[in-house]
């Protein structure tokens, strides 16, 4: 009774459920976020790494590009086990480069089959907004 009173008074406010196929494109959005993080974070460790031990990059000229890896990988040490370190932290970001990308092309796969897809397209003609922002977007606030 209590309910419907308050139902009838305006007191409740509506609220939506995700179904299972939001939840998942939810959860695929926020892998693709960790793995975001973890890309960032190798990078990180990389550039310290090289700074550590007195390499710089020049100023201006962008990094992660082929010739930044060039660079990085012509890079010479005295101790052999820096070089070891070098390549371990070179292969982790490359990995979590090829993650971030895999997940990338699997949610554009998806995307077509997704109950919100129109709405990404509708998000897209917004400027400045990608179809991986449209879908993190509507992922975490659905409908």
């Amino acid at each position: 009774m209590i309910l419907a009173r308050q139902l009838r008074s305006g007191d409740l406010t509506a609220v939506w459920v995700p179904d299972s196929d939001q939840e998942a494109m939810r959860d695929l959005t926020r892998t693709r976020d960790d793995f975001k993080a973890q890309e960032h974070k190798a990078r990180q460790q990389l550039n310290a790494f090289v700074l550590r031990h007195g390499y710089h990059w020049p100023s201006g000229k962008k990094r992660w590009t082929q010739t930044h890896y060039n660079w990085l990988e012509s890079l010479k040490f005295e101790h052999e086990w820096l070089q070891i370190v070098l390549q371990e932290y070179i292969h982790a970001v490359k990995l979590a480069s090829a993650r971030v990308d895999t997940m990338t092309t699997q949610m554009m796969e998806l995307l077509p089959q997704w109950s919100l897809a129109p709405v990404v397209d509708c998000l897209v003609a917004l400027r400045g907004v990608d179809k991986i922002s449209a879908m993190i977007l509507l992922a975490e606030l659905g409908d």
